[in-house]
Parts: C-alpha cells; structure tokens; sequence
C-alpha cells in the first residue's frame, strides 16, 4: 500500500440548493483555466453533474459513492481518477451530513470526506441571514470532529453592508471565509423532472453555463487560499482502483484474435453510465464501442453484445421510436440470445412501447411517465442465473425514475429487493438483463467479466 499526495477539496452545504454545483464546477473550471489538471469527483449516485464536470475540466467526471460501490473503494476510486492530476475537487451531494436514509452517516459527503482525509469548503445560502451564520458554521463545524471545515464560501450575499456583517459574525466562528459571490441572476443550467439537463443534449449552451460559472467563482473567490487549503490534505491511503483483473499483467486477450465487440448506448437520450463500466468491459477483453440510437439506423458492425444504460428515452420517445431499423437491430440480437445487459432507460427501450409509441419489443412491456418519482438505494440479490449475474450475486443499486412498467418484473426476474422495499424486479430472458436499478460495477467487477465472456461465447 502506497499513500499518494492529491491536493483535494471536498465542496459542501448545509442542504440542497445552496449552491455546490455551481461553486464546484466553477472552481474546476477556474484552477483549469489556471493550468492546473483537475480531477472531478462528485459524492453520489448522481449522472448529470459529472458531465458538467468534465466540460469544466476535460477529464471525465467520476462518482464516489459508498454505498453502492462501499466505504472500502472511496480512495481507490478517487486515486484512479486522479492520477497524473495537480490537484481534485470533490461536489458533495444534499447536506454535508445527508446520506442514505436509516444508514447514519453512510454515503454522505462526510463521510466521504473523511474517507480521503479532506478539507470542506461549506457553501452557505446567506440571502436571508446575518449574524446567525456563524451559529449555523459553528454547528457545521463542530458536529463532527473528524471533519475539518477549512473555510466557508458565502453565496446570495446582497450589498457590501450584508458582506460585512456576515465577515463580523464568522470572524468568532474561526473559520475563514474564502469567497463571497453577491446575489444576481442564476447561472443558466436548466432543468427537467429528473434535475439539471444533461450536458449531451445541450452542449454549447452548457459550455456558456460552465464559463459563467469560472467567471463568478474567480471574481469572488480567493483562489489561492483556496489552492493552498487544498495542499494542506495529508496524502490519500491505499493504491488506485484498477479495471484490470487480479493477478493480471493487463487487459485480458483471447488466443486467435481480438475480444468481442460490445455496443455501448450513448447520445442525448442515454448519457447515464458510470466510466468505470467501460473500463472494465474493456479490462475483460472486450472492445467497446460507443453508438448513438437517435442517429445511428444499425448496431456496430459484429456486435456480440449490447449495454444500454440510463437516460431520458421518454424525452426522446418519437425519435426512437422513428428509428426503426436499429429497433429491428436490437429485437434481432436479442432473439439471437446475445447478452444484452439494460438499467432505467435502457429498460424502457427494450419495452413493447413508452407511452404509446413503439420501441424494441424485446420485452412484452408497456411503459409510461408518471406523476411519481422513485428514488433511493436498494440492496438486491440475483434471483437466477443470467448473463450479467451469477444467482445469488448480492450488489447494491440506486432508483431514480418517474416511469413505471407494466408488469414491473418478469417471470424470471432480474433482482429481489431486499429490505423494507421486499420485492422482485426487472427481467431476464434468453441473454437479456434488464432493470430499473443502477448499479456500479467496480462493487462486483465480476459481473463485467460474466458478461465479456457470454458475449464471447454466445
């Protein structure tokens, strides 16, 4: 075990919409306008936020969540995405002490932050408050002694009186205040039913977004005090995550030619996939490649197998639903019993039809948006064999949709829910494995080598 020296930021606040995303991405675009390599990181399941991450930055935006991947692989993960960089930030995800529900601090930012051995930089709402800001850092602060709150960023600050009380109060707090940005017009980052739309559907305007975000961060924050607090990290335990298996030299490669050739869903209705995923299929010796179903009329030539995972298919339902050449694709390969592993969106497509349009029919499923949102952690089991998943697989995952199915699971189902939430769900059937739940697959790299060799084999 080596212990390497990442200069580190975790950015927190007291609740959501305080204003993390945007000090967060604006700070990594401002250190990489600077010159600096910046590592992304954001604390949580969240999809959308990395992809802003990498635009600000130019390297892929990675997840650091303890509950689905566990406590055990926070500092791996974070070393392999940060190598080579000078320094990371780290989004943090809700309250700083918000993680999953009935589990204590498990998966929050925190915990997260301990984990790494990182300081905390609190972003404070402080529109409607003055002096009582410093009971609200002193709190923060103090609930926790194995978190260090190393400086406070103020955001919604009115005039230069509010600025100046605020400074008077946090000044018997003893943290310092490492930026203030005044109260103005949101960054423009639009939103939809599942949060901020993702980067691939908007990327221009996403771009604009993530300059105005560098451009208010540098003009009221203390970039240097912040660079300097970020040196101030002890260095992170442990050795980088890697992809490739144990006891491997690298990527495995079948005798008598290359591995075999696995489709990635990719483009404005399926940007939700972790980059792990990829460099595990890679890793087991597939060659992996990326295609977009709103544009692209066939799967990849010599397609052995297909990853479609989450997204926003019913914003896009007449579209795909248009493409009907890839629909026929898809149906084909998946009667040829070929290994077709699908989460969330990837489910949706799969289905008889989403809200009355036509999709791949690969499942006899209908699916349709709803007024109700599903969300949260879920603890599941493999109920039978499959190509992603040897029964009795335990893996955890993460729900976070407003479509439901009809019937939600099949006769032979993909996962039981275990828990509070008992129940089966999804579908398996010839080589297809298709659920609502995400998962990530740096917790059970085997499923990626499972999966590789069913494609392989099939």
């Amino acid at each position: 075990m080596v212990s390497s020296p990442v200069p580190r930021l975790v950015v927190a606040a007291p609740s959501s919409g305080s204003g993390k995303t945007t000090v967060a991405t604006g700070l990594m675009a401002a250190f990489a306008a600077r010159g600096l390599a910046v590592s992304p990181h954001k604390v949580g399941p969240d999809y959308i936020d990395p992809g802003y991450h990498a635009l600000a930055t130019g390297r892929t935006g990675r997840n650091l969540d303890a509950y689905l991947c566990g406590p055990e692989l926070i500092a791996p993960l974070f070393l392999h995405g940060a190598r080579g960089c000078d320094l990371a930030v780290v989004e943090g995800v809700m309250g700083l002490y918000d993680g999953a529900a009935g589990e204590g601090e498990l998966a929050s930012t925190a915990q997260v932050a301990k984990l790494l051995r990182a300081p905390v930089v609190l972003v404070v709402d402080a529109s409607a408050q003055s002096r009582s800001v410093a009971a609200l850092v002193h709190g923060f602060a103090s609930w926790d002694p194995g978190v260090r709150i190393g400086g406070v960023i103020l955001n919604k600050v009115g005039s230069d009186r509010h600025e100046e009380l605020l400074r008077e109060a946090l000044d018997s707090a003893g943290v310092p205040v490492l930026g203030v940005l005044r109260r103005a017009r949101p960054v423009q980052t639009p939103s939809r039913h599942l949060g901020l739309v993702p980067v691939a559907e908007r990327r221009a305007a996403a771009t604009d977004s993530v300059a105005a975000m560098a451009a208010l961060v540098t003009a009221g924050c203390d970039l240097a005090a912040l660079e300097a607090l970020a040196r101030t990290a002890p260095p992170v335990p442990g050795d980088p995550w890697s992809p490739v298996p144990p006891g491997s030299d690298g990527p495995v490669r079948p005798a008598g030619g290359p591995g075999p050739r696995i489709a990635v869903a990719g483009g404005p209705a399926f940007t939700f996939s972790y980059a792990e995923h990829t460099e595990l299929l890679g890793a087991a010796g597939a060659e992996v490649v990326p295609f977009d179903p709103l544009r692209e009329e066939r799967l990849p030539d010599g397609t052995a197998g297909l990853v479609v995972g989450g997204g926003f298919p019913e914003v896009y339902a007449a579209e795909l639903s248009a493409n009907e050449p890839l629909r026929a694709a898809v149906a084909e390969l998946a009667a040829s019993g070929a290994p077709i592993a699908a989460e969330c969106a990837g489910l949706l497509y799969l289905c008889r039809e989403l809200d009355g349009r036509p999709m791949c029919g690969v499942l006899d499923v209908t699916a349709r948006m709803t007024q109700r949102l599903t969300l949260g952690y879920r603890d599941a089991v493999a109920v039978g064999d499959s190509a992603l998943a040897a029964a009795g697989t335990r893996m955890r995952g993460h729900e976070f949709h407003r479509t439901a199915v009809e019937p939600g699971a099949g006769a032979a189902p993909a996962w039981g829910i275990r828990g509070r939430d008992r129940r089966v769900e999804g579908f398996v059937q010839r080589g297809v494995h298709a659920s609502y739940l995400h998962t990530h697959w740096a917790s059970e790299p085997g499923v990626a080598r499972r999966f590789v060799e069913r494609c392989r084999t099939s």
